[in-house]
């Protein structure tokens, strides 16, 4: 994992501020602060973070908020959140997962149980985002696969065409060229069959692997558990 992530920290207590710009900066983060959700949304669209630490209980805007207008936004809903926050009920880590919080963080905290769950969450994500990429090139794939055996088809009635024509040219007579064209035909013939049989396999072998892949719904949620149960 590069260390050079950008984290958007918002939180209220400048104290808090300063303490985690200097911790994460040494570790090789690069840190912009907000003082409260307002601020924070305005930092990042300048900012680009790859993940926001983020207070719940702050003044004009609550944590909660914040997230709830990040997570509805297509442009930064994949941004991992982790939350802080001085609540320790159960409802509220409830309110905030199901908001699209990646980890919430009970207050007082251990600074190195933070950076624990920062990389984490770090990790998690690039794994998802890797996921995304092989989904993405797995259906370009099979959308590929489908117009080869599409245009084999065409090409497999164009050859029918044409054996038609040899047909009529053997009639005809010119029967040195009839053996020439018709070698050539039954090789295009046979590469077409050997083409359509490794499609097939290959096509055979992905349903295969996506009846045995987990879907990026049910993984996020795996990931979401896990998180709640560190």
């Amino acid at each position: 994992m590069s260390v050079h992530k950008k984290i958007l920290f918002v939180d209220d207590e400048t104290i808090n501020l300063d303490f985690f710009d200097v911790m994460l900066t040494k570790l090789g983060f690069i840190v912009e602060k907000a003082k409260d959700g307002i601020e924070g949304l305005e930092k990042l669209k300048k900012f680009s973070p790859d993940l926001i630490l983020l207070d719940n209980i702050m003044p004009r805007m609550s944590g909660w908020e914040f997230t709830r207008i990040v997570k509805n936004d297509p442009k930064y809903r994949e941004i991992p959140i982790v939350m802080f926050s001085a609540l320790d009920d159960v409802n509220d880590k409830i309110e905030g997962f199901e908001l699209g919080v990646d980890d919430y963080i009970t207050k007082p905290f251990n600074f190195s149980e933070v950076l624990a769950r920062i990389r984490a969450v770090l990790r998690n994500r690039e794994l998802y985002t890797q996921i995304v990429v092989r989904e993405s090139r797995l259906n370009l794939a099979e959308e590929l696969n489908a117009d080869i055996r599409r245009n084999l088809l065409n090409f497999a009635k164009s050859i029918d065409v044409l054996d038609e024509a040899i047909a009529k040219m053997e009639d005809s007579g010119g029967k040195e060229l009839f053996n020439e064209i018709s070698e050539k035909s039954h090789q295009v013939r046979n590469h077409v069959a050997e083409l359509e049989a490794r499609i097939e396999k290959t096509f055979s072998e992905w349903e295969h692997l996506k009846k045995n892949e987990i879907g990026l719904p049910v993984l996020e949620t795996r990931i979401r558990k896990n998180l709640d149960q560190e």
